[in-house]
């Protein structure tokens, strides 16, 4: 396969890897996207929070940056426990949650890509296949809370 190139295509950006901490509650900030691929950056305080489920559309890609975090894999429930600079791919439609399982504030490098591209379409499901909002109580979502003056840098 050839990959035609365009002289005046679509413009590289650039990021930093640089979040406040948290006390509470969990965040996601957009570093880069392109028509397929999207950056995040999140941060996860003490215990962090997530429930099972899978993105029906979206391959993703975890590496931990700081603190550590507990996989929960599959339906059958595997367990993995990731520290610094280690990762996890998680395919489109593969069920997974994890919690945020050090001492510290969990900050990971998040990775998506669809194949159909970003739409505004949130192709998130719980385990039975319902749709399930990732800010939802049910997601175990909480009120953010700032750690003033200290970030991930």
């Amino acid at each position: 396969m050839t990959t035609q190139l365009v002289k005046n295509g679509p413009a590289a950006s650039t990021f930093k890897l640089e979040a406040e901490l948290l006390d509470q509650g969990r965040t996601m900030d957009l570093l880069a996207r392109s028509s397929v691929l999207a950056a995040h950056l999140k941060v996860y305080a003490e215990g962090g929070e997530n429930a099972m489920h899978a993105h029906t559309q979206e391959d993703h890609l975890f590496v931990i940056l700081g603190g550590e975090a507990t996989f929960h894999l599959g339906a059958e429930d595997r367990v993995s426990v990731l520290r610094k600079h280690e990762g996890v791919i998680i395919p489109a439609g593969s069920f997974y949650w994890f919690v945020s399982s050090g001492d510290e504030n969990l900050v990971l490098l998040r990775v998506g890509a669809k194949a159909q591209g970003w739409s505004d379409f949130d192709d998130r499901v719980n385990i039975e296949g319902q749709p399930f909002a990732g800010d939802s109580i049910e997601n175990k979502e909480v009120p953010v809370i700032k750690r003033k003056g200290a970030f991930f840098r």
